[in-house]
């Protein structure tokens, strides 16, 4: 295929996947339960946090931090206080969401999260937003084994969880998939969520040639994209991810 054609394909399958039709099998269905900016925003990356083994799980975990939350995300974490909690996912366990809701606290008395992800004062883009996230979001007393789910671009993580919160929150989406309520950051700046269906189709089209699913191989299939579409290249995040997820 040519790179007209292979454009031409993927904008074919973003239309087809980015639907309301989406959400119903989608984690994003959670936070899409809530209209307050901040309930949206701390579901959503609550339950970004967890997206990893398949999407029913997630969404039955996920539902499991909305009873603990008491179905009031905002008021549950700015009154938080440590306490017991019964909460197991993969290697995500009550230690760990004991950390992030105290860090949440932290990061809501001094601005709320999408000032959490303010430009990096030497790290240009989104890789210095999640950076300069990071340092912060860890600055809150914790175990060193919850630091895993904070995923770090300086170590050459592709951050596949932290991008896909921030295309949640930044992507201004006709469709109603996104939410678009950040508006301190450009769909332009954005990365997609580097997994295996993305990385295994953007491979098969020649938009990735590194073997690694890291920051390297996003850099390289976010060039790619750019050429496609400069000012909104996540919008192929559902067009990969759709071919290798529902074909």
């Amino acid at each position: 295929m040519t790179k007209t054609e292979i454009k031409e394909y993927l904008d074919f399958k973003v239309e087809q996947y980015n639907t309301p039709h989406f959400i119903e099998t989608d984690p994003i269905q959670l936070p899409h339960r809530f209209t307050k900016k901040e309930d949206i925003e701390i579901v959503a990356f609550l339950i970004a946090t967890i997206a990893w083994g398949n999407r029913t799980s997630i969404i039955k975990s996920g539902n499991r931090i909305i009873d603990i939350m008491e179905h009031d995300p905002y008021n549950f974490i700015i009154n938080y206080t440590s306490k017991s909690i019964n909460f197991v996912h993969r290697t995500f366990n009550a230690i760990d969401l004991d950390f992030f809701f105290r860090s949440l606290r932290n990061i809501y008395e001094h601005g709320g999260l999408e000032d959490a992800f303010s430009p990096h004062t030497e790290i240009e883009g989104v890789k210095g937003r999640i950076i300069q996230f990071r340092e912060l979001f860890l600055s809150t007393e914790h175990e060193k084994r919850s630091e895993k789910h904070i995923s770090n671009p300086q170590k050459n993580s592709a951050a596949k969880r932290i991008n896909m919160f921030l295309r949640w929150m930044v992507r201004t989406d006709s469709t109603g998939v996104d939410f678009g309520i950040w508006k301190s950051i450009s769909s332009s700046e954005l990365y997609l969520p580097l997994d295996v269906h993305t990385s295994n189709n953007a491979r098969s089209l020649g938009l990735i040639s590194r073997k690694q699913n890291d920051w390297k191989a996003l850099d390289e299939l976010m060039t790619n994209l750019k050429s496609f579409d400069p000012s909104d290249p996540v919008k192929y995040d559902f067009a990969l991810f759709g071919i290798g997820a529902f074909e």
